[in-house]
């Protein structure tokens, strides 16, 4: 008996060796497994599943969904960011179904901790709480930050708004722009992964001061499905028809620009490409839309960043959008499972970069060979695909010439397009890679943003 053991012992341990020196030569090389059949674990998938049981996971009181197992509802409700304390985040409200998108449901003053935040004079900070709709067209809530300054508006109508969408990419609720200017700085939120601070670039503190009103979305929804571009356009719209529909008519006919960079900037180009069909009754409110360090083709850029250096942002984005996709968590392997209910769930986005350092590859979070080539990955690639739509107003599109994370080439193909059906659109090449494309596009973009809010004419550099 005790030399079974053994040899037992001594399978489990070369097995575990054999996973271990192949998963290394894979982070090395940064390839894709080989596997014969596209749906079919590989032999070093089916390792790995052997050697790692799953996670000790508590059934879930109840499905979100009528045709989920209650072993994926499960493993969903476990894979949730865990609660925030704070129940304008937390709670879902019950009868949503019986309101109209963009009621407000909720709503806090919170002046006094955005004030420390925002980084310029505040006269009043509202937290918004309002019907949205999820991914899958369900009766869903979305929550964003009016701020307004303490001067009088001066200008001609009523006080323009501009929608700050800040790049959150993160899987926490605590790290919401949101939350933060509800909490302080000091909350545990994500203070510089989602720019909480609104210190760089200063687009809040900027507008603040020419005496607009700004509207801060936590544009990932109550589920934090980061990069899922769908609920991002639908929260900033619904977002922008609850500020319409504040008592006292203060903003009934404001012009409204919205803009973007990065996790920003899908929430941006989200918001004009879904305009038209979502929200007709905002065509002629939304006067411009600016977007910048934009991914605009999710299949092509899942494949660069599957087993490099940002690799972490891959495996991130995935996790969140098994959040409004949980299709996606019926092809997590054991060691994916233990990952996602882990700490992780609740990271905020300063992680996922550093994740990314040792470059693993997406295979080994999958029970299926090839999970980007998957039929499942390729519904959720055309779910969140909007290429095919027209944007709903004048675009700004700027990129980082020399960004390493996303090819240049999707923007202006995004320029071609849009000029093609007719949208008035303005591209820009900036200096930099992704990162500090940031600060050199944010002059060019705000001035741009700041002429359609002063009631000019959008430029159209498409001929």
């Amino acid at each position: 008996m005790n030399n079974r053991h053994a040899r037992l012992s001594r399978g489990r341990s070369l097995r575990m060796l054999m996973i271990t020196s192949t998963i290394g030569c894979l982070l090395l090389t940064g390839q894709h497994y080989a596997a014969a059949e596209p749906a079919a674990p590989s032999e070093l998938q089916e390792q790995i599943d052997e050697v790692i049981p799953a996670p000790p996971i508590p059934p879930a009181a109840a499905p979100p969904h009528a045709d989920m197992s209650p072993e994926l509802a499960a493993l969903w409700r476990a894979v949730q960011s865990s609660p925030t304390g704070d129940s304008l985040f937390d709670t879902w409200p019950e009868g949503l179904g019986d309101s109209r998108p963009g009621a407000i449901l909720e709503q806090r003053d919170v002046t006094a901790t955005a004030g420390e935040v925002i980084g310029a004079p505040v006269g009043r900070a509202q937290l918004l709480k309002y019907r949205s709709t999820s991914a899958n067209g369900e009766p869903s809530y979305g929550t964003a930050t009016l701020v307004t300054p303490p001067t009088a508006w001066t200008g001609p109508g009523t006080r323009p708004v501009l929608v700050d969408a800040r790049p959150i990419n993160s899987l926490g609720k605590r790290c919401t722009p949101g939350y933060v200017l509800a909490h302080g700085l000091l909350s545990g939120g994500n203070v510089s992964g989602s720019s909480a601070t609104d210190a760089f670039p200063p687009t809040a503190a900027t507008a603040l001061s020419r005496g607009y009103a700004v509207l801060i979305p936590d544009h990932e929804g109550p589920w934090m499905a980061y990069a899922e571009p769908n609920v991002a356009g639908q929260v900033i719209l619904d977002g922008i028809r609850a500020v319409r529909s504040l008592p006292g008519a203060e903003f009934a006919d404001s012009r409204v620009a919205v803009g973007g960079y990065s996790g920003g900037g899908i929430a941006s180009y989200a918001t004009a490409m879904l305009l038209d069909d979502y929200a007709p009754d905002l065509t002629d409110v939304v006067v411009g839309v600016s977007t910048g360090g934009l991914v605009t083709d999710n299949r092509d850029i899942a494949d660069r960043f599957n087993g490099n250096f940002a690799s972490g942002v891959l495996l991130v984005v995935v996790l969140a959008m098994a959040r409004e996709h949980p299709e996606i968590l019926g092809h997590l392997n054991n060691l994916a499972q233990w990952a996602a209910t882990s700490p992780i769930k609740n990271a905020c986005g300063e992680v996922a970069g550093p994740m990314g350092v040792v470059g693993i590859p997406i295979d080994v979070a999958a029970n299926i060979a090839n999970p980007l080539d998957s039929e499942t990955a390729e519904e959720i690639f055309a779910r969140t695909d909007l290429s095919d739509h027209k944007s709903g107003a004048p675009l700004y599109i700027y990129h980082a010439a020399h960004d390493l994370w996303i090819p240049i080439e999707g923007a202006r193909e995004l320029y071609r397009q849009q000029c093609a059906l007719g949208v008035p659109s303005v591209f820009r090449s900036e200096p930099g890679e992704h990162v500090t494309g940031l600060g050199t596009g944010f002059p060019g973009s705000f001035a741009w943003l700041d002429a359609r809010l002063r009631g000019e004419p959008a430029p159209d550099e498409c001929g």
